[in-house]
């Protein structure tokens, strides 16, 4: 592992320091509530396009999914293919609405339509649901300088929460929104110059299109899957039905985002800021997805080692368990130079179609060994009593940044991370803090000055900074980090969603109805969630969108035609 140089240091370093500052800066003059909820309402489109991209392109965006890319290749793209529709759904219905009841939340708007309890309980919802994803967000980066530095993870997740807290408590919306403008430009940079660099260090022979027919041919390159086998869990239609659920949801019910657009200046500039982002997002998570690839091609002429974290490699060779990880060190380096053979006479060959079934072959033969180190590295933890993760998904990028790229740009590469992890754990904690100042804490006491709700806010964005760290310090990884926060969305915003469609669409349905279908709905997904953990059932967790937020829509509808009469009392 290259030891960073100091002029890494110093691009990291200062990074950190001009975000927490800058933040603080800001924050100059904002004693007034909607100064420091909504931004004055000043910002313009590009920033409102930028500010929802980097909320939802957190440290787990450029480290999980390289990763997910390097293991499966491009099929995680269609994840993402329902956001154009859902950004058009929202510009058409949600905004226009959100601006002209002058909500500082979405949830003041259910209280408008429904009652004070079904406000009340969608906003705890969203609290559930994104207090344990902003835990997920510092825990990302926690580990990039775990790997750096060699510290423990608890004391990094605390470091870098802090960080955070300081900045978020200081800078308010605004600082929010125009510190993410400018990291957005330096991500970009940083994932351009990453992705040219990869491709620069391929053999000479090794043109970028020859780099995409061996991705190709290790069906690497499959972007699209039109069946409806609910084995797969990417595919078109979960990507445009799931998919478009769960953006509409996210992006229409969810503070963190709506707190974004409701800074605009009009509603042009939300709905402008919303479509940039609607038409930049795809081909945005497509070109990091291909460096993920273009990092796996990489290394199919530069040997790999049988699991990307170093620390799991440690645990394992100082374990009983060594000799046997030697050996499947040794099978992978046979396997290795073998497929070395085998990619030049596919490079080489007039009928590449013949080779490239050698090339899976030596790829199978090569995941195989893989998970079989894994499992060695699990028994040998569990037997040291040592937690450490064998999925090393999330290790892929980080490994390659720190062992490939020049002094100097490791440094930016790995600013670019921080710079994204610590602009979405922000934006997740300013919408916390007010979501708990307007929704729970203003609405359930006597009237405060706006000082004291600015105060309040403060106070309330530090607690769930806090409970974060928490978050983060036991946080255990899915298949990888990208999956995990996506997991926790879905479980709670097909519910979410539903209760605000009801409102929009579905006039006779009352406050009560609602209220007993969400709570009922919640019930039931998480119960759908666990059967499918255990095998019990097959529904992969996209669907949990499409499934809650029509069983929440039915069961309220049936009610309230079981029940005519029911006429909610506003409180």
């Amino acid at each position: 592992m290259q030891i960073l140089s100091w002029i890494d240091w110093t691009v990291l370093c200062v990074t950190l320091f001009a975000i927490v500052a800058y933040g603080t800066y800001q924050t100059r003059g904002s004693k007034n509530v909607q100064d420091y909820l909504k931004g004055g309402n000043t910002s313009k489109w590009w920033t409102i396009g930028l500010s929802v991209m980097a909320t939802q392109a957190s440290a787990i965006t450029f480290l999980s999914t390289p990763g997910q890319a390097f293991n499966d290749g491009m099929g995680f793209v269609q994840f993402y293919f329902g956001l154009p529709i859902a950004m058009v759904v929202i510009c058409m219905v949600f905004i226009p609405l959100y601006h002209r009841l002058k909500v500082y939340t979405a949830y003041e708007f259910l209280e408008n339509r429904f009652d004070l309890k079904t406000r009340t309980l969608a906003a705890i919802l969203f609290l559930i649901q994104r207090g344990l994803a902003a835990g997920i967000t510092i825990f990302a980066p926690a580990i990039i300088l775990s790997v750096v530095l060699g510290w423990d993870l608890l004391t990094l997740n605390i470091i870098i929460g802090f960080l955070v807290i300081i900045y978020t408590v200081s800078g308010g919306t605004r600082a929010v929104n125009v510190t993410q403008k400018h990291q957005m430009v330096v991500i970009f940079i940083g994932m351009l110059v990453a992705f040219f660099l990869i491709v620069n260090k391929l053999p000479q022979d090794i043109t970028f299109t020859k780099a995409l027919e061996i991705a190709g041919a290790s069906g690497k390159m499959e972007v699209l899957d039109f069946s409806f086998n609910l084995n797969n869990r990417y595919t078109f239609w979960s990507g445009i039905i799931g998919g478009t659920f769960l953006m509409l949801s996210y992006f229409g019910t969810d503070q963190s985002q709506v707190q974004r657009y409701l800074s605009g200046k009009s509603v042009k500039e939300m709905q402008l800021g919303l479509i940039f982002n609607g038409l930049l997002k795809v081909p945005m998570q497509f070109f990091i997805l291909l460096v993920g690839v273009m990092v796996f091609v990489f290394y199919q002429f530069n040997e790999a080692p049988v699991n990307f974290n170093p620390t799991a490699t440690e645990v394992v060779l100082n374990s009983e368990y060594a000799e046997d990880y030697i050996k499947l060190q040794d099978e992978q380096h046979d396997i290795f130079n073998d497929k070395q053979k085998i990619i030049q006479a596919y490079v080489n060959s007039e009928n590449p179609e013949e080779i490239s079934k050698y090339i899976t072959i030596a790829n199978e033969a090569n995941n195989e060994i893989r998970n079989e180190a894994r499992v060695l590295i699990d028994k040998a933890s569990e037997n040291q009593s040592i937690k450490v993760e064998s999925n090393d998904k999330d290790y892929v990028f980080i490994h390659f940044i720190l062992n490939n790229l020049p002094r100097g740009l490791i440094g930016l590469l790995l600013a670019v991370i921080l710079s994204a992890a610590m602009s979405s754990t922000a934006s997740e904690l300013n919408a916390l803090g007010s979501t708990t100042t307007m929704d729970l804490y203003k609405r359930n006491t006597t009237e405060k000055t706006e000082e004291q709700m600015v105060k309040a806010s403060k106070w309330f964005t530090l607690i769930w900074g806090i409970l974060a760290i928490g978050v983060a310090c036991v946080a255990n990884l899915a298949e990888n980090l990208i999956q995990l926060v996506n997991i926790i969305g879905s479980i709670f915003y097909g519910n979410v969603l539903g209760i605000f469609l009801l409102a929009f669409f579905f006039k006779f349905v009352k406050g009560n109805a609602v209220f007993i279908a969400a709570l009922i709905t919640q019930v039931m997904v998480i119960g759908l969630y666990l059967l499918d953990l255990y095998e019990m059932i097959n529904l992969p967790f996209l669907w949990l969108n499409f499934v809650g937020c029509i069983i929440v829509i039915t069961i309220a509808c049936l009610l309230q035609i079981i029940n005519p009469n029911d006429k909610t009392i506003r409180t």
